[in-house]
Order: structure tokens, then C-alpha cells, then sequence
């Protein structure tokens, strides 16, 4: 597992879908994950510092697993199947340590409230991030196509300028 941090909330307008843009920490890789417009919002009212008088969803949760006696020690992204993404919460409660299976949006809201590190399987990294073709000039001087990730800035103009065909089929 491979601790990310979120860098960037950004929207996908070929899908009309938000999407948060996770990446490693220290490092150059990113896992962009398709979410909800309210988990988005969650996601954004914290990073934004927004606090209401009565408790949200998420904040809602955090409250309920604080007064068990809970702590959110870490979310783990897991994997991914048919384009839908699965995260654990890490809880320990006075020693014992129970996983939750949850939605990463909703684990990532979470987390960001109870200040709990997140995690990403590696493969999912490599899976996430972008490859993009750029030519490299032999001796010769011939074009070769090489690969380079995709930096967050450039995936997130990709994803600016993606059409509907460029995504084929996307099932939350």
C-alpha cells in the first residue's frame, strides 16, 4: 500500500461527473477516482473549511464513531472491479482493530475530518496513472514513441479536453 494525499477535486465534463484526484505522497503518481456530486461536496466543503451548524453525513459518523469509543486509523484503497473502486476504514476501538467496507469518496470524506492517512494499492497507482506518447529523437534523428506519466497538472487539462468516446463506458 502506498500512501496518497488528495491533491485536487476536478470535474469531468464528458460525464458531467466530479472527480478526485488522489496522489502519492512524495512522489509523482496519481489515481484520479470518479465520485459523486455529494461526496465531492463533502470532500470540498472540508477542504474548503466550511463547517455547518448541524452535522452532515460525514460529520455525522465521524461524531458516531468517536462517541463508540473509534478511531479512524486509516483508509485503504483496494482495488478496483468494473470500474467501481473499494476502500476499507482501519478502525481500532480500544485495541481491537475492525475494517469497514466503504466507498473510497466517502472513505476520503472520512479521513480528511478525522485527519487519517490514506492508502492506495500500488497497482492501482499504476493503473491510475496516465500515459501520454511523446516523441524522442533516436541518433538519427527519427521520432521514437516513448511513455511518460502524465504529471497531476496535464492529467487534469486531459481530463478538461476528454469526450465521451475517449472514456467508452463508465458504470459507478
Amino acid at each position: 500500500m502506498i500512501e496518497v494525499a488528495v491533491k485536487s477535486l476536478a470535474f469531468d465534463r464528458t460525464s458531467n461527473t466530479p472527480v478526485v484526484i488522489l496522489k502519492e505522497v512524495g512522489k509523482e503518481r496519481i489515481l484520479p477516482i470518479w465520485i459523486g456530486p455529494g461526496e465531492a461536496s463533502a470532500i470540498a466543503m472540508h477542504l474548503g473549511g466550511v463547517a455547518f451548524q448541524r452535522p452532515l453525513t460525514h460529520d455525522l459518523l465521524v461524531s458516531v464513531m468517536g462517541g463508540m469509543g473509534g478511531k479512524l486509523k486509516r483508509v485503504l484503497i483496494t482495488r478496483v472491479e468494473n470500474s467501481t473502486y473499494f476502500a476499507e476504514l482501519i478502525i481500532d476501538r480500544n485495541g481491537e482493530v475492525i475494517s469497514v467496507d466503504a466507498r473510497p469518496s466517502d472513505s476520503i470524506a472520512i479521513a480528511l475530518r478525522m485527519k487519517a492517512r490514506i492508502f492506495a494499492d500500488d497497482s492501482l497507482l499504476e493503473q491510475g496513472t496516465l500515459v501520454v506518447e511523446m516523441a524522442d529523437a533516436d541518433e538519427d534523428g527519427e521520432s521514437e514513441q516513448g511513455e511518460d506519466p502524465m504529471s497531476g497538472e496535464a492529467l487534469e487539462e486531459h481530463l478538461r479536453r476528454l469526450r465521451p468516446e475517449d472514456l467508452g463506458r463508465f458504470d459507478r
